[in-house]
Parts: structure tokens; C-alpha cells; sequence
């Protein structure tokens, strides 16, 4: 079964962010939006140990190692970009100035829970961050992720059975497989992977899904 390459799904996730807004980019697999965003586009980033005006990663041999993101990775700052501390970071984040965080997970609920800090596994450290904050204060919750687990599990369940960060959060779900959009009818699957038909993602989805009209 042919799946999108992480920089694919980035660049899927980056082509649905409209023109002035103001993004945050969890850890993992979303700091690649950051490289996907169209240059045509006034798209403020924003991370959440205290900046704002994220630009791309810097080239090997240009980083600056006081200049990174929420997951310590090199970053760049585009001209106007800002620094502030991380309580204020956070009141941004809690005050619904953000609209758009894009988070990974380790589950998505039909309903649009939201788990992706905790699998309870022995020996797995618990890492939360800034993720709960973001879950209720960004207007929209984009979830970017494999649509399997490495056993071959879906990811979208009937119901977390990991740790919650958010209840009725999740707005639209990025993975290898196709972009599902979380709808009060329910998931509504569309923009499937080249060759991947209807009925093959629903075999491998744990949860009864719609299929998008077509134009």
C-alpha cells in the first residue's frame, strides 16, 4: 500500500493554512509544516517556549544555538519575529490567539479526542508539555500522524484508551493515507493517497468513515 512521505503529509497540512494566520507547530512530525508554507502567504509562526515569527530550519552549518524551537531544534526568525517569555507565550495560547496548532498523536477518537502525550507503556515518560493549552486555545486543531501503528493498529479509535489531552478537539486529521476531517456526522475521509481506494482505508481504519462528495 503506497503512503505520503512526512514531507508530504507537511506539505498537504501547509497547502490548508490560510493567509494570516497565526500557527503553532507541535513537537514531532509537525515542525515540518514550517518548511511546506507557501512563500505567497503572511503565515506567523508561533512556538511555545517564546516565539513569534518562526521561519524555516537553518541550513547545516547555520544554526544558532540560541534560536530554537519548543522541541530544541535549530530555527530561523523571519524579519519582525519576536521573543517573550513563556508565560506570555502561554497566555497566547490559553487567550484563543492561535488560529491553527498543529499537534501529533498517538490516538484520535471518532468524536475528535485527542491523545498524544502518554501511552502508558513501562518505562515511557510522560511529556504533556504545552499540549493541553494548545488542544482548547487554538481555534482549530489539525493532528498529523501515521495512520497505523507499527503493529498495524489504527490510530483513529472509537475511543482513546490513552491518556486524554483534549475532549472534542481535533478539527482534521493529517495521515500517510488521506486527510479526514472530524464533522458532527461524523469522519468524512477525502484527498486519498494516489491508488488507495475508498474501501482499502476503511479495512485499515478503526472507526466507520464517510467519503467526501466529489465535484
Amino acid at each position: 500500500m503506497q503512503r505520503l512521505t512526512r514531507d508530504q503529509m507537511a506539505a498537504r497540512v501547509a497547502k490548508d493554512i490560510p493567509d494570516g494566520a497565526v500557527v503553532n507547530l507541535g513537537i514531532g512530525l509537525p515542525t515540518l509544516v514550517g518548511n511546506h508554507l507557501p512563500a505567497d502567504r503572511e503565515i506567523l509562526l508561533h512556538s511555545e517556549n517564546g516565539l513569534l515569527g518562526m521561519g524555516k530550519a537553518p541550513p547545516a552549518g547555520e544554526e544558532d544555538g540560541d534560536l530554537i524551537n519548543a522541541g530544541k531544534q535549530p530555527v530561523t526568525i523571519k524579519p519582525g519575529g519576536s521573543y517573550f517569555h513563556h508565560a506570555d507565550s502561554f497566555a497566547m495560547m490559553r487567550g484563543g490567539h492561535l488560529d491553527f496548532c498543529v499537534l501529533g498523536a498517538f490516538q484520535v477518537s471518532e468524536k475528535g479526542d485527542l491523545a498524544n502525550w502518554h501511552t502508558g507503556a513501562p518505562g515511557a515518560i510522560p511529556a504533556v508539555g504545552g499540549a493541553m493549552d494548545l488542544a482548547i486555545g487554538a481555534k482549530e486543531v489539525f493532528v498529523m500522524m501515521e495512520h497505523q501503528t507499527k503493529q498495524g493498529e489504527s490510530k483513529i479509535v472509537p475511543q482513546c484508551t490513552y491518556p486524554l489531552t483534549g475532549m472534542n478537539c481535533v478539527t482534521r486529521i493529517y495521515t500517510d493515507l488521506a486527510t479526514i476531517d472530524v464533522t458532527p456526522e461524523g469522519l468524512v475521509a477525502r484527498d486519498l493517497v494516489e491508488g488507495l481506494s475508498f474501501e482499502e482505508l476503511q479495512r485499515v481504519t478503526g472507526v466507520p468513515l464517510l467519503q467526501a462528495a466529489t465535484a
